[in-house]
């Protein structure tokens, strides 16, 4: 038992984050006989300093494992670091110091704080993604994929800064100029390596398998972009050869209606096709457009730009010439890098012809409408509907007509269906220092070698200069760079380039359940035991790029035998966003950063987890104002000082139940039941409300003899029970004060009667003919013919009835009876 004390959140919070770590009560068993429940947040960058909103993410995914634990789950929640990548190259630079110094100092300091909140991690399992034991692992499942034929090198288009002399991922360029020095950044071709994910685009289309938020599907949907339609090859005469340049299309019931043909300005046939007097045009276009970047090619608001080649192109059902153009709004990556330009019937087209005064010609005709004159349209028609000025189709109904020219195209040998993707093959080599090393060696003899396995990992050197120079900062460190070929044993040099970030993010989810295995990346015992994940919280910002690496990456192993699933991640739930007092995302620029650490020394960490839990729905976030912690912190207090009064009452013997006792079990089942609907839903705010409830209800009866019952006991365990996932110090605490001698957090959730969760008496509304007349205070279980006699001796009722008997009666249970005269 213990004295009576005041809340101090400073003191116990430490201690039972102490005694939790050295009992290791979160530390998941791979041998438990529970069902297992893989339940994780993403992968965190090691930026040096939690913020409010690491901790609103962390306290949700916190507060459900600790809930499925009760529930009898064997939860396991581990916690890591994404620590290679852009962020640490750019401080070294910044500040003179190496990035492995910045970023595991940055990890240290995180760790304190991730300890500090809390949170039940499962640490033995912890990850560092730029630690040898992780990226050796890295780099033997880059050698899978590569003999897998997976991973390929060719040449590919990456962003160039002219001034600095080097390569930019995609983050250093801000609005289409080098975010160090403010130059334009042009396109530029260079050898990469690439991974073929565009050979998983269908079975990535297939979400059956997984319980993931609609709008997160769709996404990647409209990312990985599978389309229907026809390949048609238009003809070209290049002097006295004739060329054929297919083109993709989703339309090819349009095909009567191009009047003009568009070119990526980097596809290869353009310097072929280009007149003598259109060279000089065309080549400072291409210039131009080398210094834009996809998306701003392709945005909607930009106004559209071109220029002509000089060239025409037959259009192979038509028989009719039409100008060739090159224009940035198409992309050499989307399918073949050239478009039909249909203006009638294509919004893009339509501004492009409107700008350089080309035809726009009307070849469908939508239902309900009559063809008419597109120089008096403000926009193209890109309905279906009935083809017509298309020579032997005109009249062909839109269900028949896609069909129709496709099939003509196959008879003539001058087309096909096809399907296209949005999706292109994900470009993994950077050329940078910081990140796993890419295990391959050039050889002048054999050529390209894989590192063998027992030669990794290939490491990193602590000491690099950054040099402006476009190449990797490991292609001047000799001692990386020079080395002897597998094959031959002659001098050969290493790959200077690094792996993509996102590929170290793809499975770190793996190695959590083996992270201390140095002979394989994971044993198939502990992920048959523990894959896939059951529950992945993180931020609608990852929804295309990482979590569809991830699947890409589970695919592709499972093809290999290396694993026996098909998805990653069984259900995602997304976070909401927290954002800074001003209302505006937080950001250091801004200065609307809340640095939790100063607030948890003053009201400690079970406040500001209730706080950020209280704020709003958990996948909608909140504005951050760290005032309105006040009332949970005062909410707290209440509990703290309510099982201080039940523990004092309790030292005398116990009464026997009472009605107001077997009122209080009632109250207490009807929580339970409410609180944990809120808690399977994810929906901590308002089960915090329903916590807050049931503890002003037991206020309410504490200065009664309530307080004596063994009900009473039982209903103030329950509300600790409860409050446990949310605030797992406080209640710790006020658990062992009762006299218990295991955690809390081990404990079963508490469970509920559902007939004690209905009210013992009701009150059901009496009308006669429709008009209420009186109400009645019956018992729950009150049949209809107890709730009928006893409204037919009120004498309100027997009044209005007048003496009469009620010719028909309708009751519905517990609320109303209304009786017909």
């Amino acid at each position: 038992m213990m004295t009576r004390t005041k809340y101090t959140p400073a003191e116990i919070e430490k201690k039972w984050q102490e005694q939790w770590e050295a009992e290791g009560i979160y530390y998941a068993s791979d041998n438990s006989p529970k069902p297992k429940y893989y339940n994780l947040v993403m992968l965190p960058y090691p930026s040096g300093d939690l913020h409010i909103g690491h901790w609103y993410n962390y306290t949700g995914i916190d507060a459900h494992g600790r809930f499925m634990r009760m529930r009898g789950w064997n939860v396991s929640q581990p916690i890591g670091f994404d620590a290679f990548g852009l962020p640490a190259e750019n401080a070294a630079i910044k500040h003179n110091i190496q990035p492995r110094i910045w970023t595991l100092d940055n990890i240290a300091r995180m760790r304190q704080q991730l300890h500090r909140m809390g949170a039940g991690w499962d640490w033995p399992r912890e990850i560092v993604s730029c630690l040898p034991d992780y990226y050796k692992w890295t780099e033997w499942l880059f050698l899978q994929f590569y003999q897998a034929g997976l991973a390929y090198r060719t040449k590919a288009p990456a962003n160039w800064c002219p001034n600095c002399n080097t390569t930019l991922a995609n983050e250093q360029v801000v609005n289409g100029a080098c975010e160090r020095c403010g130059t334009p950044v042009i396109r530029k071709e260079i050898d990469q390596w690439l991974f073929r994910i565009t050979n998983y685009a269908d079975e990535l289309l297939d979400f059956s398998e997984l319980n993931w938020p609609e709008k997160t599907v769709t996404m990647q949907r409209n990312w990985i972009g599978r389309s229907e339609g026809a390949e048609i090859r238009f003809v070209a005469e290049v002097g006295s050869e004739r060329v054929e340049i297919p083109v993709f299309t989703t339309r090819p019931d349009t095909i009567f209606g191009v009047t003009f043909f568009v070119l990526a300005p980097e596809h290869p046939l353009v310097e072929r096709i280009t007149t003598p007097e259109q060279r000089a045009a065309v080549e400072a276009y291409i210039d131009q457009s080398r210094r834009e970047t996809e998306i701003e090619r392709l945005s909607t608001e930009k106004e559209k730009t071109g220029v002509f080649t000089g060239a025409y192109i037959t259009n192979p059902v038509s028989g009719e010439q039409v100008p060739v153009w090159i224009a940035d709004y198409v992309l050499m990556g989307y399918g073949t890098g050239a478009v039909m330009g249909v203006p009638a019937h294509d919004q893009r087209d339509f501004e492009f012809a409107r700008k350089f005064g080309l035809p726009i010609r009307q070849v469908v005709c939508p239902a309900g409408e009559e063809p008419g004159d597109p120089a008096t349209w403000s926009e193209a028609k890109s309905r279906y509907g009935v083809m017509i000025n298309s020579g032997q189709f005109d009249g062909t109904p839109p269900e028949e007509a896609i069909k129709a020219v496709t099939r003509y195209c196959e008879e003539r040998g001058i087309g096909k269906y096809a399907v296209n993707y949005r999706l292109r093959d994900w470009l993994v080599s950077r050329q940078r220092y910081w990140g796993a090393p890419i295990p391959i060696i050039y050889c002048p003899k054999d050529g390209m070698v894989p590192v063998p396995e027992e030669d990794l990992p290939v490491l990193l050197p602590d000491e690099v200069q950054f040099k402006p120079t476009g190449e990797s900062p490991l292609r001047y460190v000799s001692e990386f760079l020079n080395t002897t070929c597998p094959t031959c044993g002659g001098p050969a040099t290493r790959e200077t380039d690094t792996l993509d970030t996102f590929l170290c993010s793809s499975w770190y989810f793996l190695r959590y359940m083996d992270a201390k295995n140095d002979q394989e990346a994971w044993s198939k015992e502990k992920i048959a035991k523990w894959l896939p994940v059951d529950m992945y919280i993180g931020g609608a910002e990852h929804a295309v790029m990482h979590l569809l690496y991830a699947r890409f990456f589970v695919k592709a192993l499972r093809d290999m035998g290396l694993l026996n699933f098909n998805e990653p991640f069984k259900r995602l739930y997304h976070q909401g966003t927290v954002l800074g007092p001003d209302g505006q995302k937080m950001s250091k620029s801004r200065g609307n950063v809340i640095a939790p650490d100063d607030v948890v020394g003053t009201y400690g960490a079970d406040a500001v987890r209730g706080y950020l839990m209280f704020m709003g729905p958990f996948d909608q976030g909140g504005t951050s104002n760290i005032q309105g912690i006040e009332g949970v912190w005062r909410y707290l207090n209440r509990v703290w000082n309510l099982v201080q009064d039940s523990i004092e009452a309790f030292g005398s013997a116990p009464i026997p139940g009472t009605e107001i006792g077997r009122e209080v079990e009632r109250t207490m089942h009807k929580f339970i039941k409410r609180v944990t609907a809120e808690y399977e839903g994810l929906r901590f705010n308002t089960a915090l409300a329903g916590l807050m409830e049931f503890t002003n209800a037991l206020m309410k009866v504490r200065e009664t003899e309530a307080v004596r019952t063994a009900e009473y006991r039982r209903a103030i365990e329950a509300l600790l029970l409860l409050l446990a996932p949310l605030a797992p110090h406080i209640t710790e605490e006020l658990w062992h004060a009762f006299g218990h001698t295991e955690s809390i957090h081990i404990q079963s959730w508490p469970t509920y009667d559902e007939a004690l969760t209905r009210d013992a008496v009701v009150t059901v509304v009496v009308q006669i003919n429709g008009k209420l007349r009186d109400k009645l205070e019956v018992a729950a279980d009150a049949s209809e013919d107890d709730v009928r006699a006893l409204a037919l001796t009120s004498e309100r009722v027997k009044a209005a009835l007048g003496g009469k008997e009620p010719k028909k009666v309708v009751y519905v249970p517990g609320k109303l009876i209304n009786l017909v005269g």
